[in-house]
């Protein structure tokens, strides 16, 4: 065979094994790229159930509630609550990171509180550290509230309160428990509300306790007193002339008739009272009964509690409010019954 038809052959049967590899080749490529992401996928599927099911926070994660770990509680029984509670999906989970990061004896006891879901490694940092979450809620008690109506604002804003512990512990306090902001940790009880509402009156107390003990009255008359002109008028130069009236009434055994009384038992003001109302046996129906209302109706502001114990001298013994609430007053009953045509009829 001549030398050109030798090479012609050669090359034929180099482009032929050429392609032959070329084509094993692509085959091997394609079942390599088939098994690698087959191998991703599935791998992918597992990373994704193990975050699904041991990592992830729950569906139900405690938001804004108190999670409690008690003195004493061993690492596995802290795993346990924390998937009764909602804190973790896994018991396993939450006790191997701690163990791998070293903190399976710093399990910190106490009040957790989490402002949005966490995961597994969240978690368990915040219990290996200690860092609980807790910050101080803002609590305003505004001037002449109840004792009653106390329990619903703090019992709205405290987890750890009782309202009905309260109640019973705090109405024989009614009056003195000062109104004022307060700040309270979301675990705070009732107990410890009670002990700071008390010594802050005692405080604010003390500062006006000179004029108290010149005034020559009772503090229990005082606070009384004081709770009813926090309801009559808003402005202090009023509550001291309203305090002068009241008084003057109080030293001639005249009945006080003060609508705002009626607030505390019946919740109902001046314009919505009815004879049947004004004929009652209620005990804080100052039209019925002589003297001072059993009890103070509410908690009374410094202004109150200064104007009971400076009342403006005069000869007056009969106010009434327009709905403007604009104030006045009167020496005789013939008088106020003018006032009253002239201002409310």
């Amino acid at each position: 065979m001549s030398s050109p038809s030798l090479q012609k052959l050669f090359e034929r049967l180099f482009e032929t094994g050429n392609s032959l590899l070329a084509k094993m080749a692509g085959e091997w490529q394609l079942h390599t790229n088939r098994r690698t992401i087959l191998t991703l996928i599935f791998g992918g599927v597992i990373t994704a159930i193990a975050y699904i099911t041991l990592i992830q926070a729950p569906d139900d994660f405690p938001i804004n509630t108190l999670v409690t770990i008690p003195a004493g509680a061993t690492l596995s029984e802290v795993a346990d609550s924390f998937v009764e509670m909602g804190v973790v999906q896994s018991a396993f989970a939450f006790t191997l990171v701690m163990r791998v990061s070293g903190h399976e004896r710093d399990v910190h006891a106490g009040d957790y509180i989490f402002r949005q879901p966490e995961s597994v490694f969240t978690v368990a940092n915040v219990v290996a550290l200690g860092h609980y979450g807790l910050e101080p809620t803002r609590i305003r008690i505004v001037e002449g509230t109840t004792t009653k109506e106390m329990a619903t604002v703090f019992g709205n804003h405290l987890q750890r309160f009782d309202k009905a512990r309260f109640l019973s512990e705090a109405q024989p306090y009614e009056g003195f428990l000062f109104p004022d902001t307060y700040f309270f940790l979301p675990n705070a009880t009732d107990e410890l509300v009670l002990t700071t509402l008390r010594q802050n009156f005692d405080e604010h107390i003390r500062l006006i306790s000179q004029e108290i003990i010149a005034f020559g009255r009772p503090l229990k008359d005082v606070v009384i007193m004081a709770s009813l002109l926090e309801r009559e008028a808003r402005i202090m130069n009023d509550r001291r002339k309203i305090a002068g009236v009241l008084w003057n009434r109080l030293d001639i055994g005249m009945r006080l008739q003060v609508d705002a009384a009626f607030l505390y038992t019946l919740g109902k003001g001046t314009f919505a009272l009815t004879v049947k109302d004004l004929k009652s046996d209620d005990p804080y129906n100052t039209y019925v009964n002589k003297g001072l209302p059993p009890g103070a109706i509410g908690s009374p502001s410094m202004d109150s509690l200064l104007a009971a114990v400076t009342p403006a001298k005069h000869n007056y013994f009969f106010y009434l409010a327009d709905r403007n609430n604009v104030t006045y007053y009167a020496k005789t009953y013939k008088e106020h019954l003018e006032n009253k045509r002239k201002y409310i009829d």
